[in-house]
């Protein structure tokens, strides 16, 4: 049976939201804004939140028509009378100004989600609100809380050339769930089958719940992602269609990123897009979290922003997977699903390692050092790549001259004594070599991950440079 839909972790996200109705400074009235990518799970919580509240209440979605059939099925809503009887405004200012008069003197909820579609019908609606706070709302018992899944509008909502600067009293980003959460979605799964399920769709809570928890990972794939109609197979192109004007040189650079394209002359060459026009793209793409620009963690903080090292990589789970796997086969889906299904299968030990499992070895570093489990202290937590070495895990502690290195293997084996050799031996010289000076009078610490756990003589190697060993169990168990 598949998942149903399910409202899980989010006490952090409730716990801010329970604080708002509480506030009694800058007024009772609030204004919040929360955003974050579709299928995340706002409309969930904000859900959840004003059932929780036992507020009277009104949750209004906008859909993408006109302005006066918005208004018009708002003030319906609010009112809760059939829409045919509903007035018809002319304004949005006539909208708030009867609003105003139906909430005087009551605590009321008020959410208007898909604000940016509100936005796009009447670029004056925004202004519109904004007079209507200042006029009405702020000296009122309302809680006005703005939703939206366009993340470039609902970022420029805040910014000083927005009608509602300074007027906002709250604002969250809502974040994917944290890998923790994937137990309740499959909770008879193993830590291995959590983690490839982690690396194929993230913590995005509807992708979550379009997997069948009754079936295996692989049985997942081959009847749910593959199937024809899925959703999985129609959602980049969706998401992206709702956020840029021109999709297909976005698309074109997502599917160089998938095929493994991570540097500007890399795309260039791939996408045919000259330099000029990759760089707009990609920044686009960034504000829309969909890509990020990594740099090697050895690189100090004072020269990261002019670095040229920076590399490209795809941000959102699903999106690598889709783009790794699915786009470059996108004409065999339908007749061939089981080419697709071999090509997968074939790679997705090498996929789950290179994502998912890398990322939380790296999310279980940073988490331990702000428990204050390790010898260090790191400003972050990231990996190193030159033309000499490449290491997974990279956690220096500029103030101190410390560092973490730490080697990730997902595979079936235990890991080996060499592996523990390679790394202190000749990685660990060559990364030193690339950090200021030369590394001189750095102290390092080591970590090894690994899926499967270690052979008799990796412990011992391990245990005389003093390593840390962390199995695929213990990472479930302790990122929680």
């Amino acid at each position: 049976m598949k998942n149903q839909a399910m409202f899980v972790d989010r006490e952090q996200e409730l716990a801010f939201l329970q604080r708002v109705l509480q506030r009694r400074k800058p007024g009772p009235a609030q204004l919040l804004l929360l955003y974050g990518r579709r299928r995340v799970g706002k409309s969930s919580l904000l859900m959840h939140w004003v059932a929780q509240s036992g507020l009277p209440s009104t949750y209004w979605t906008a859909e993408k028509e006109p302005a006066a059939l918005q208004r018009r099925k708002l003030y319906a809503a609010l009112v809760g009378l059939p829409l045919q009887q509903a007035p018809i405004f002319g304004s949005w200012a006539e909208v708030w100004d009867a609003v105003a008069i139906l909430l005087a003197g009551k605590r009321h909820i008020l959410v208007l989600d898909e604000l940016p579609y509100i936005m796009e019908a009447d670029p004056a609606a925004l202004s519109a609100l904004q007079h209507a706070w200042d006029r009405h709302f702020q000296h009122m018992e309302v809680v006005l809380a703005l939703c939206g899944s366009q993340i470039r509008v609902m970022e420029g909502i805040q910014g000083s050339q927005s009608p509602l600067f300074g007027r906002l009293t709250g604002r969250w980003y809502l974040q994917p769930l944290p890998f923790s959460a994937l137990h309740s979605f499959f909770p008879t799964w193993s830590v291995e089958e959590r983690i490839a399920a982690y690396a194929l769709v993230g913590g995005v809570p509807a992708y979550l719940g379009w997997l069948d928890a009754e079936l295996s990972l692989v049985a997942n794939i081959r009847e749910v992602i593959l199937d024809p109609g899925s959703m999985f197979g129609a959602e980049p192109a969706f998401l992206l269609y709702d956020e840029v004007r021109e999709p297909q040189p976005h698309l074109a650079i997502l599917k160089a990123l998938g095929a493994g394209a991570h540097t500007l002359e890399a795309l260039a060459q791939a996408t045919i897009i000259s330099k000029t026009h990759l760089s707009a793209y990609l920044s686009r793409l960034q504000d829309l979290k969909l890509v990020e620009r990594r740099l090697p963690a050895t690189i100090p903080p004072a020269a990261q922003l002019n670095s040229r090292k920076g590399r490209y990589h795809l941000s959102d789970a699903y999106f690598r997977f889709y783009f790794r796997f699915l786009a470059p086969y996108h004409d065999r889906l339908v007749s061939a699903p089981q080419v697709v299904l071999q090509q997968i299968q074939a790679n997705l030990r090498a996929f789950v390692g290179q994502t998912a499992f890398e990322e939380l070895s790296r999310r279980w570093v940073s988490e331990q050092a702000q428990a204050g489990v390790l010898p260090l202290t790191p400003a972050q937590v990231g990996s190193h790549w030159s033309r000499t070495v490449q290491v997974d895990v990279v956690a220096p502690d500029w103030q101190n001259r410390k560092i973490l290195l730490g080697e990730c293997k997902w595979t079936a084996d235990e890991l080996d004594r060499k592996v523990v050799r390679e790394l202190v031996e000749t990685k660990t010289p060559r990364l030193l070599a690339d950090l200021p000076n030369g590394g001189a009078g750095w102290t390092v610490t080591y970590a090894y991950f690994t899926r499967s756990g270690f052979t008799s003589e990796a412990r011992h190697e391990a245990q005389r440079h003093g390593a840390i060993l962390v199995d695929a169990a213990q990472l479930g168990a302790e990122l929680g």
